[in-house]
Parts: structure tokens; C-alpha cells; sequence
């Protein structure tokens, strides 16, 4: 196996916002390009990251399932600047990682043994679709996570409501002017520990996606020509104060 990213950042910064949910994965390459399927240890999240084989200037594989401590990708991705390049090739039990700008950088990356069986994407069906700017949607988390640590997701008579209540309150409302709403009145309520560390995917692109329904788990999309990143979160089914 041997791939050649002419511009890593996007594969950087995704590593890193899935290495705060999870620390092991499998690495799939294949022919369609690179993915990680994975769930957090407390079974709360689900995380899906797949960059196309279109956003490769090399790619020479197979079928490879590879083992990846993602605190140690991080930390080697991170030495990559602005405009440099990755090779990443299979080399036995190792992954050889080479940055190359100025000069030629290589590390060698151990493989490890993932026990967990592999993870698949469920397919889920969901009363409402939002599609909004990315930036909006960070504010109205943060917003959230000022007064509490849960908010929920609301539609209500064809406007789409970030609500969050604990002895304070913060509230977001998005009309059809602000966000592209197709959905049916609903409410579900999610954590926003997971939220914040969601969003942060936001700033990959412009436009993020959300899916959810009644007391239903949460589906974030991040989507870009070079990259997918989507989330599920289980929503929090309790009785609100």
C-alpha cells in the first residue's frame, strides 16, 4: 500500500477531532479511498470519516485494515506545514509516514491488534433534515454550553430551535431565511460534551447537515469535495426541569 496526499490538513484535522472520541481504530483503505468506522468507549457516539480516492495523487492498494493508535497519527500528521506533502506506505508490521517540503521527514508508525469487531454506519430514518451555515451552528452549541450541559433540537411550526434550560437559559431560532428546513415537528434533547467536540467539524466546511426525530439519535454531516465526517449521537431521554 502506497498513497500520496499533495495536501494533508484536511486528514490532519479530521485525526484530530476523532482522537478526542476515540484512540484505536482500523484504517481502511481500499479501492474507493481511505475510511474509520468507530464507536466511543461509552457507546454514546459514533464517528465516520471517509476521504474518496479523488483526493489522492497517488494511490496504489488493495484491501488493508490497519491498526492505528490515533494519539501517535496525530501527533506525526501535525508536523506536517503549509504545502507539505504525505506519502503514507505499508512497510510489514509498520507504517512508514513520510512529510516532505524543504526536506524529506520520515517516522515509522507500529501497527496494532484492534479486538472489537468492525463497525458499520447503521441506517437510520429521521423526521427532519436541517441544513445549515457551519458558523451558525458553533455559536448556538457554545451558546448552549454556557448554561447547561444538554440542549435540544427543536421544530417547531416550520422553524428549527437549539434550546438549552438549566437555572439559566440560551436559545437559537433559525427560519427558513436562515437554514434549509425540511422536517416535521419534533424535539430531542443531546449532550453537549459530544456536541462540542462535534462541531469543531464545522470548520471543515461551510455547511453542516443535521438528522434527527422525536427522543431520536442525532446525525451530523460534514461533507466536502475532498472529505466526509459524520457523527451519531444518542439523544438524552429524560424529563426536562
Amino acid at each position: 500500500m502506497r498513497v500520496k496526499l499533495e495536501n494533508p490538513t484536511m486528514l490532519s484535522k479530521a485525526i484530530d477531532i476523532i482522537s478526542e472520541l476515540v484512540t484505536e481504530v482500523r484504517l481502511k483503505v481500499n479501492e474507493f479511498g481511505m475510511s474509520i468506522t468507530a464507536i466511543d468507549p461509552a457507546n454514546v457516539a459514533m464517528i465516520s470519516f471517509k476521504l474518496p480516492r479523488s483526493g489522492f495523487s497517488e494511490f496504489e492498494v488493495g484491501e488493508e485494515s490497519l491498526g492505528i493508535n490515533l494519539d501517535n497519527l496525530k501527533r506525526i500528521l501535525k508536523r506536517c506545514n503549509a504545502g507539505s506533502g504525505l506519502i503514507i506506505e505499508k512497510q510489514e508490521n509498520l507504517l512508514n509516514i513520510q512529510i516532505y517540503d524543504r526536506i524529506k521527514r520520515s517516522f515509522n508508525l507500529s501497527l496494532i491488534e484492534i479486538d472489537s469487531e468492525e463497525k458499520e454506519m447503521p441506517n437510520l430514518e429521521f423526521s427532519s433534515r436541517v441544513e445549515l451555515t457551519s458558523l451558525d451552528l458553533i455559536d448556538s452549541i457554545e451558546d448552549c454550553a454556557v448554561v447547561a450541559d444538554a440542549c435540544s433540537f427543536i421544530i417547531e411550526e416550520g422553524k428549527f430551535i437549539i434550546e438549552a434550560k438549566s437555572l439559566n437559559s440560551a436559545r437559537s431560532e433559525f427560519s427558513g431565511d436562515e437554514a434549509n428546513i425540511d422536517a416535521e415537528n419534533c424535539r430531542a434533547r443531546y449532550s453537549l460534551e459530544y456536541l462540542q467536540k462535534f462541531v469543531k467539524g464545522a470548520k471543515l466546511c461551510e455547511k453542516t447537515i443535521l438528522n434527527f426525530a422525536n427522543d431520536h439519535p442525532l446525525k451530523i454531516e460534514f461533507k466536502s469535495q475532498f472529505m466526509e465526517l459524520n457523527f451519531i449521537l444518542a439523544p438524552r431521554v429524560e424529563t426536562e426541569d
